[in-house]
């Protein structure tokens, strides 16, 4: 399939040779049919033999002998001829992985108050990361900011081979061209995708955050199995600073063409002013900023901390403490989350629930409330729900799909484009 890219006009280098510029190029929120991706996606998990990739894939031998060949000599896939079975006989019984050494992808997550840049290999595991504030004076300011903070991260990672770059971000953003609107830091048309296409010298892809995060559940190993997720239809529901939802049907992220849906003014009966103008919205009640707020006005966290301003980490740490106020407040918030979370799913009726976020994550006893109103909430038969397996992570997880979504999508058209613009 041909990767949909914007097209960028030809620079001429010093040597006088004409080079190509890097393109933004859509992620690819899905998992691929093609032979070769499906031989990629068999080696995400380890070392692995033809025959079991053959009846994974459920290609023929030969298919996958062919697909082998074709990514070893693309870089993708190394042979572990030290795994080879003893006795075996003939090249085909070596084992082969992906070569999670000689490349990396670089990772970004431009949330409302924190930017996360990580490095991940081509199984899609983190190396290592930074974060950054997400600077709130201006688009222009910011996406050079954060190309530039990415740029001096990459260059720590000088023994690898940087091949792409995926940015995650909340709001609506155009695949094709990386540009974003993102009401809530006020930007309006920001070129991200292009600033830092520019910066990086790297092919960049740009996705609404929450669906690159449903698309981690499809693509990315996690540290639990989860057999069968491929299949069907997934809703994953969102929720720190900002709230949202994605719907995966059969291996494959849902992409309104006009940008991800909306729940951020879904009523929850409270009393909190929203900038709509309503109040009980969804995203000014349950989010972490507001939550924060009202625990702060309530007493049950100082304003101030010594010398650092307070966060929703203090709030945690003072219902791990003890503080019942503080687990009240979070009791309160995980039972108006399970609520709304049984009403999408009530519209929906998705075959699994994937709840990702630290609003679940980062207190762990509050998901117990979030089940139990959930299960109240919810008029159809009980479902699989669960926490995503990315835990506290989810953001950098969603970069770095989005990072490798292409890669994993057509691997050997993605490394020719490569090689092409070298």
């Amino acid at each position: 399939m041909a990767l949909p890219i914007l097209e960028r006009p030809a620079s001429r280098a010093a040597t006088g040779r004409v080079r190509v510029q890097r393109p933004v190029i859509a992620p690819e929120l899905r998992i691929a049919d093609n032979p070769a991706a499906a031989v990629l996606r068999a080696a995400t998990g380890g070392p692995v033999s033809r025959d079991n990739a053959a009846r994974t894939t459920g290609l023929s031998i030969a298919t996958v002998n062919r697909q082998v060949s074709a990514l070893l000599a693309a870089g993708l896939l190394r042979e572990r001829p030290d795994l080879t079975a003893s006795g075996a006989v003939g090249r085909p019984r070596v084992p082969f992985e992906i070569d999670h050494e000689a490349y990396l992808t670089l990772g970004i997550h431009i949330g409302a108050a924190v930017t996360k840049i990580v490095a991940a290999d081509l199984r899609g595991r983190i190396l290592g990361g930074l974060a950054i504030a997400t600077p709130q004076t201006g688009q222009e300011f910011a996406t050079t900011t954060v190309a530039r903070s990415a740029k001096a991260f990459l260059q720590r990672w000088h023994r690898r081979k940087p091949l792409w770059a995926g940015v995650a971000i909340g709001g609506r953003v155009d695949p094709l061209t990386g540009v974003v609107d993102h009401p809530k830091l006020e930007w309006h048309g920001a070129p991200v995708g292009a600033v830092l296409v520019e910066v990086l010298e790297l092919p960049v892809s740009v996705a609404p955050h929450v669906e690159a995060m449903a698309a981690s559940e499809l693509l990315l190993p996690t540290p639990e199995p989860r057999e069968g997720q491929e299949r069907g239809s997934s809703l994953y529901f969102y929720v720190r600073e900002t709230a949202g939802i994605a719907v995966t049907l059969d291996g494959r992220v849902h992409t309104p063409s006009n940008g991800p849906g909306s729940i951020a003014h879904l009523p929850t009966g409270s009393n909190v002013d929203c900038t709509c103008g309503r109040r009980g919205c969804l995203e000014v009640t349950v989010g972490d900023r507001a939550l924060h707020a009202r625990a702060v006005g309530r007493g049950i966290i100082p304003a101030y901390n010594g010398t650092a301003g307070s966060t929703i980490s203090d709030l945690y740490r003072a219902a791990e403490a003890g503080s019942e106020p503080a687990r009240e407040l979070l009791a309160e918030r995980a039972t108006m989350l399970g609520h709304t979370v049984a009403m999408v799913r009530d519209m929906l009726n998705p075959d699994r629930v994937i709840l990702g976020g630290q609003a679940f994550t980062g207190y762990r006893p509050a998901v117990a409330h979030v089940a139990s109103a959930f299960r109240q909430g919810s008029t159809l038969p009980p479902t699989d729900i669960r926490i995503s397996g990315f835990g506290g992570k989810v953001q950098e997880f969603a970069a770095v799909v989005t990072s490798v979504s292409a890669i994993y999508a057509d691997p050997l058209a993605a490394m020719r484009r490569l090689s092409l613009n070298d």
